[in-house]
């Protein structure tokens, strides 16, 4: 899709969303943002990303939840911002590496993530939430990775805005191990390592996420109900990442280890 010169200058979410989607089908990277015209706000953000979610050829099946760096926060009125997961980008991870997508001259990385499985569906109207009341709706949680991906390699440099226009800077989610217990222990017992070939890259615990994760699952709770898509049950919500944005290549293996409690090993492959 093309857009004309005196369109080039203006925003246009109908315009540059169709490209996102077009680039990720197709595994291929974009040389710039599409249209030149960057998002300002965080709503813009989510205006071109509501319309490649119901462009996009697959069920909605969760959703990221990232971090907005403080210097962005003040200006953009928020500290969090969401993405989505859908399902042929959800995967099991078993006893092999679980093989992921690099896209060639697009952005590629491995989270450690405490991942929360919806009990029971939220209410629509809700949009203000407590970690409290946010803790009443976690079924299982569970140890894994988000593959952070998109086909513009800049896209984190770019800011918060640009991320949530395509798809949070997401492109899969690694479910691991579930942590039956996770009530009876400390979030700053639940300690994460994250290598990558062999070379250690980050470490933390499920404290290392502001307010822990259930703080991220309040906001992505009241934020999506914002939207109209309130969370439902089985719904996955990734909430932050623990060790940091691991930058990686097709070739590059990682491993995510959360000591006793299990690890999850992945592999970089080029996109098809």
């Amino acid at each position: 899709m093309t857009v004309s010169a005196a369109e080039s200058d203006v925003f246009a979410p109908a315009s540059i969303a169709p490209q996102f989607v077009q680039a990720r089908l197709t595994g291929v990277s974009v040389p710039g943002y599409p249209g030149g015209v960057l998002p300002e706000t965080m709503a813009d953000g989510y205006a071109v990303q509501d319309i490649a979610i119901d462009s996009w050829p697959d069920e909605l099946v969760g959703w990221k939840v990232g971090y907005v760096p403080p210097q962005h926060q003040a200006r953009l009125g928020a500290e969090r911002l969401a993405g989505c997961i859908f399902k042929k980008n959800l995967w099991e991870a078993g006893a092999a590496p679980t093989p992921f997508r690099a896209i060639e001259g697009g952005f590629t990385a491995v989270e450690a993530e405490f991942i929360i499985r919806l009990g029971k569906d939220a209410p629509e109207g809700k949009t203000q939430w407590t970690a409290e009341e946010a803790a009443e709706y976690v079924g299982e949680l569970i140890l894994g990775v988000e593959i952070a991906g998109s086909p513009l390699k800049t896209i984190n440099v770019l800011g918060p805005p640009i991320v949530a226009s395509d798809f949070g800077n997401n492109d899969g989610q690694i479910l691991g191990p579930v942590l039956e217990n996770w009530r009876d222990i400390a979030w700053e017992d639940m300690a994460v390592e994250t290598t990558i070939n062999g070379v250690v890259v980050g470490k933390g615990t499920a404290a290392s996420i502001p307010g822990s994760p259930l703080a991220a699952l309040a906001f992505l709770l009241g934020h999506v109900a914002s939207r109209g898509r309130p969370l439902k049950k089985e719904m996955l919500v990734t909430t932050g990442a623990s060790t940091g944005i691991h930058d990686v290549v097709a070739g590059d293996a990682a491993t995510v280890s959360f000591g006793a409690l299990g690890q999850v090993e992945c592999v970089a492959v080029p996109a098809k």
